[in-house]
């Protein structure tokens, strides 16, 4: 029988993996519905590079994109170095972690943004325009809100993702326990302690749980928006 009772640095992972999936996610939102539209409805040099590098972190070993997250964003990289200055630190910060998160779970909702995005009429954004609607109009009274499920199909994957991640947190945050320590970081620290097991499954059943409601709820929310606009 697994014993359920955690101590206060599980429950510290426990929140902190639901704070870094919260902020990657939100964070990511803006920026994956700008690149959805882009790949889905724009023509420019550099699309299928921009394309490439939005999928690259589903292709990477986890490991190598954290460490090219640590060369850049770190203390010492170009971009982490000008940060570091005006007080912006990632390197072994939660904020890291979530960065590391969002890094990593951005190519999963910038596709599912981009399918809705293309499975929409033009024909709807083009009636609007031709009754004299500006494209920042159209984009806001019929784009968007066509492509409402596939944003919340995307946050939740996106949320899935994040709190899941493993291998890209542990080596730009490292595993430091209270402040950088995930549920995927502490289950890999209590399974190399003999006898932690027991909160290692406690961990386990943890995120499966909180995996499997957020599918459901994002389900739930898609069937939803899908009879709404269905009844408009």
């Amino acid at each position: 029988m697994v014993s359920m009772a955690l101590g206060p640095n599980e429950w510290a992972a426990i929140l902190l993996s639901l704070q870094v999936a919260v902020v990657a996610t939100v964070s990511s939102i803006p920026i994956a519905v700008l690149v959805a539209y882009a790949l889905a409805r724009w023509s420019f040099p550099g699309k299928a590079l921009l394309n490439g590098l939005v999928h690259l972190p589903l292709v990477l070993p986890p490991v190598v994109t954290g460490y090219l997250l640590l060369l850049s964003m770190g203390t010492q990289g170009p971009i982490g170095g000008l940060l570091a200055e005006i007080g912006i630190v990632f390197a072994f910060r939660w904020t890291g972690a979530a960065l590391a998160a969002a890094v990593m779970a951005f190519p999963l909702m910038v596709r599912a943004i981009r399918l809705q995005i293309e499975s929409i009429d033009p024909q709807y954004e083009q009636a609007a325009a031709t009754l004299g609607a500006s494209p920042r109009w159209v984009f806001w009274t019929v784009s968007f809100p066509l492509m409402l499920p596939g944003i919340v199909v995307g946050s939740i994957l996106a949320f899935a993702k994040a709190m899941g991640e493993f291998g890209a947190t542990i080596t730009f945050v490292s595993n430091i326990p209270g402040q950088t320590q995930t549920i995927p970081s502490a289950i890999y620290a209590f399974l190399q302690v003999p006898g932690k097991e027991d909160a290692a499954m406690a961990l386990v059943m943890i995120s499966v749980t909180i995996s499997m409601l957020a599918l459901l709820f994002s389900e739930l929310i898609a069937r939803k928006v899908g009879r709404q606009q269905g009844g408009l």
